[in-house]
């Protein structure tokens, strides 16, 4: 079971100071390398032994959100990883491969899902295919609300079914107890990446209003999964503790139990030293202290998560983004902030070097990731460019005080909001980005907002969010359209772009591409020049994911899309 836990999100997810989205592998390089080889992590050749209790660490608050369904922060994914998981799993060149079910289709349009058979739930009820009916209607009913509305949408009848015209999802035909078939409403090359694949127990669901599963108890302190674990006590925003599964369909896992605990970040070094923490991602900015400790492992692997910064430049109606706010609609105005900023410095200087300046919203890891040479700006720091750009723009010092006015001689400032967790550290680079867009001629209030209070400012588009801080993970299917498609809610800047539409709908389109992969590339090499181009985000950098794993957790193996299942792990007694 290979699960993303900065899960691509998934996660998601906004905060990556831990990052996002994690499964398993085998390559990754570590600073006690006599302790890492391909066994995993502390491997040792006597073989897994039974019992014990692992600590996991985690710096930013949960929400509490524990099901798949209905989640979006990253601090939520990481818990989920350990007590639930999908039909499907993916490798570490994030190539889906079955993992609950199989498939088969002939067209892209047409799949037939074969689930294994004895899976339970950790409520004792077996899996069946109307478990994951009952997901995609839950999904459906929400729509376009709901963030898994587009993995949901391509299915034939999805929208009838939102609509109420029709009383199930046409295009999802249940064969039997174990098999499916699902029809979309026309061939695409990543239908399979894009599907839902996370079903939902009818047990414990059934006859919830579906827009209030979310705030259940059911999901907020008894949530039920199909992974390895399942979670016995929960203690909100704090703590969530999760006990061994004996009928886990992989067989019964070796740890008796993990503890998720929630700490400060100025306590992970402190606390993997004295064995208060046995496993955790961390912050690069502690890589330093870290790599001093005999008694962890460090594990460094590519990651797929990206910083970024935000314009706000309309709203969310329900429907679509309507692009209506004019404060940033100039793209000169949005490139010579970025050309202000020295990614290089500010990377060294907040992420330990654990990361590289990036001019698209694709990591360099994926196989769709556009080389510099090949876009129209490489945008490196050149403070002088960013003057210019702004000068031609019409944004001058018109009153002599040091900043520029904006085109209509009137004050100017940027209001930069970032959010706020224990980490002393986050104030201190949205401060260094602030001093980067001064040094221009750009006044700038920085304002630090908690983070679960920050979430929901952004996602519903609040007035005092305008240039905002963020990240996102990208995951195996490269189709970028529930990020920043037109339609999609999970577009924070609220771009609409006709042109980016258009490509990234040929992208996945059978009859544009066929089956070929140097077409479909090539397509969204089309698409990271224009984003490149009109920068409705500012890319910061990509990050490189960093583990501390104690000596005594064994067989854990990490590579680009994440951790290999926790079914797998021991300690070392």
């Amino acid at each position: 079971m290979r699960k993303r836990s900065l899960l691509w999100l998934t996660t998601l997810v906004l905060v990556l100071s831990m990052f996002l989205a994690a499964c398993g592998g085998k390559d990754k390089t570590s600073t006690n390398s006599k302790d890492n080889d391909n066994k995993g992590s502390g491997q040792e050749a006597t073989g897994p032994q039974d019992g014990g209790t692992l600590t996991y660490a985690m710096e930013a608050e949960f929400k509490g959100i524990l099901n798949w369904n209905f989640y979006g922060d990253q601090s939520d994914a990481e818990i989920l990883s350990l007590f639930d998981e999908g039909l499907i799993k993916y490798d570490k060149n994030l190539k889906a491969e079955p993992n609950i079910a199989s498939w088969k289709t002939d067209d892209n349009k047409v799949f037939t899902f074969t689930f294994k058979k004895g899976v339970k739930w950790q409520n004792g009820e077996e899996l069946k295919v109307q478990d994951w009916q009952f997901a995609l209607e839950t999904i459906a009913t929400i729509g376009p609300d709901s963030p898994r509305w587009t993995n949901v949408n391509t299915i034939e009848g999805a929208q009838d079914f939102h609509d109420k015209k029709t009383d199930h999802i046409a295009g999802f035909k249940v064969i039997d107890d174990y098999t499916a078939q699902v029809t979309f409403d026309k061939a695409r090359v990543n239908n399979l990446d894009n599907l839902w694949t996370y079903p939902l127990s009818r047990k414990e669901f059934e006859g919830i209003d579906p827009s209030k599963m979310e705030e259940s108890d059911q999901v907020r302190l008894h949530p039920v999964g199909l992974g390895p674990f399942k979670v016995t006590k929960v203690i909100p925003g704090e703590s969530v503790e999760l006990t061994r599964f004996d009928d886990y369909w992989q067989g019964k896992p070796h740890i008796d139990k993990i503890i998720v605990k929630v700490i400060d970040g100025s306590l992970t070094v402190g606390e993997l030293q004295n064995g208060g923490v046995d496993m955790t991602a961390f912050h690069p900015t502690l890589l330093p202290e870290i790599e001093k400790l005999d008694t962890v492992n460090v594990e460094k692997v590519p990651g797929t998560s990206y910083y970024y910064v935000g314009f706000k430049l309309g709203h969310f109606d329900g429907k679509k983004n309507v692009m209506d706010k004019p404060k940033y609609q100039d793209k000169r105005l949005r490139q010579a902030m970025l050309y202000a900023i020295n990614r290089d410095e500010w990377v060294k200087a907040f992420f330990s070097g654990l990361g590289t300046p990036l001019n698209t919203p694709v990591p360099s890891s994926h196989w769709i990731a556009a080389d510099n040479k090949d876009l129209p700006n490489d945008y490196k720091f050149d403070p002088e460019k960013a003057k210019q750009l702004l000068d031609e723009a019409g944004y001058k010092d018109v009153d002599g005080d040091g900043f520029r006015e904006d085109p209509n001689g009137k004050k100017f400032v940027v209001n930069f909001a970032h959010y706020a967790t224990g980490n002393p550290t986050y104030e201190a680079r949205a401060k260094a980005l602030t001093q980067y867009w001064e040094a221009v001629g750009l006044k700038t209030k920085l304002t630090m907002t908690d983070v679960n209070l920050y979430y929901d400012e952004l996602e519903k588009d609040d007035p005092s969010i305008e240039v905002f801080y963020g990240g996102w993970g990208v995951g195996a299917d490269p189709d970028q359209t529930a990020l920043w498609g037109s339609k999609a809610v999970w577009n924070y800047p609220r771009w609409v772009n006709e042109k980016s539409d258009q490509l990234l709908n040929d992208a996945t389109d059978i009859d544009v591409v066929g089956t070929d992969q140097d077409k479909e590339k090539q397509i969204y090499l089309e698409w990271q020049k224009l984003f490149n181009e009109e920068v409705p985000v500012i890319p910061i950098m990509e990050l490189q994911d960093a583990w501390a794993i104690s000596k005594r957790v064994q067989n854990v193996t990490l590579d680009v899309s994440g951790y290999n299942s926790p079914n797998e792990w021991w300690i070392k007694q």
